[in-house]
């Protein structure tokens, strides 16, 4: 059966978490987007951390490696809704946490006009009153892609 190991969280917590300057940089997005607890801010952090590192990788690598690698990693951010279709690497790089807190379904549903509130929204979908495409769906932290946005409704 082997050895059993220690599973560990993919979410980074800052090594100086009560730091002045973080704080008043994380407030401000917390209170904007509603979210629940730091540790969502944590986990969107840890996402666009991946998303940048694979980026700067792919720009170390030789032109004829690089060029597929590339177009799949802005493929998939495109159907995130993160960048368009055109984008570079460049652009990639300069995703910030707005970008991809935007397109929570938290967020989507408060610019759809569903809800009054980022915090209504929250509580509308942890109670099973929001559908993507006539699914319940029960996570505001889902990310929503750009062709499940126009499926977001109301239940009812």
């Amino acid at each position: 059966m082997g050895d059993p190991r220690r599973i560990r969280s993919a979410v980074v917590s800052p090594k100086r978490p009560w730091a002045a300057d973080r704080l008043t940089e994380e407030l401000p997005l917390i209170g904007q987007f509603g979210l629940r607890s730091k540790r969502e801010l944590y986990a969107t952090e840890s996402f666009l951390r991946k998303i940048r590192r694979a980026a700067r990788s792919y720009l170390a690598l030789p032109p004829s490696e690089r060029a597929t690698q590339e177009r799949e990693l802005i493929s998939r951010l495109y159907r995130l809704g993160l960048v368009q279709e055109k984008s570079t690497l460049e652009s990639v790089l300069s995703l910030d946490l707005s970008a991809i807190l935007s397109r929570r379904l938290q967020s989507i549903v408060q610019a759809k006009g569903l809800a009054k509130s980022t915090y209504e929204s929250r509580q509308m979908i942890t109670h099973g009153k929001i559908t993507i495409d006539g699914a319940v769906v029960r996570s505001p932290s889902k990310l929503v892609t750009r062709e499940e946005e126009e499926h977001v409704a109301k239940l009812g």
